[in-house]
């Protein structure tokens, strides 16, 4: 009888507590579901701001003068929540440069909406599972990437190539790294 008694307690003792401890707000309700409106069509972590933490890989490519067609891109192909997740992720990140010199036409049919699917394979195929620096990856023959394809790692001379295209600079982000590249990788075609 003393051990129900003791758990009565303790489950009132636990209920005071959770309604006290109830986060009042005073804000009208219809003012939440304003808010919630006007948010709903851009959702997911990608739109969360948070000035604290280490830049992740959407926000280091938000940030670079030199990856504007990129963020374009992948605001196009609704990619921005992939970018963000925990990770650890590999982005081999093209530079404008890189973009400017596909075949004239080909990055504006690209941009499409009709060419979402596209557009996306492509850009999945420059995005791999985990963290590995240029030197590890030179350890490496393939590496497989978010498209389910697998892109080819080649060293000469000293410079790593993943997909053909060369890494030129890495910077770490907060969840993973990516490695600036001077070429855009297309998937090879699915057999």
């Amino acid at each position: 009888m003393k051990t129900f008694r003791y758990f009565i307690f303790l489950f009132l003792s636990i209920l005071v507590l959770a309604i006290g401890c109830k986060e009042e707000t005073n804000e009208p309700s219809d003012t939440r579901s304003e808010v919630a409106e006007t948010t709903s069509h851009k959702s997911g972590e990608a739109f969360i701001e948070d000035d604290v933490s280490t830049p992740n890989i959407l926000q280091i490519a938000i940030g670079s003068p030199d990856h504007t067609i990129l963020v374009k891109a992948v605001q196009a192909a609704e990619l921005e929540n992939a970018l963000v997740n925990a990770g650890p992720l590999m982005v081999f990140a093209p530079t404008d440069e890189a973009f400017k010199a596909l075949p004239e036409g080909t990055l504006d049919e690209l941009l499409k909406p009709e060419n979402k699917g596209d557009l996306a394979n492509i850009l999945k195929y420059h995005v791999t599972p985990g963290n590995y620096t240029k030197d590890f990856l030179k350890k490496f023959k393939k590496v497989g990437q978010a498209n389910d394809q697998s892109a080819p790692v080649e060293v000469k001379e000293d410079e790593v190539y993943v997909g053909g295209a060369r890494i030129i600079a890495s910077v770490p982000a907060g969840n993973g790294i990516v490695h600036v590249v001077d070429k855009v990788m297309l998937p090879p075609a699915e057999e």
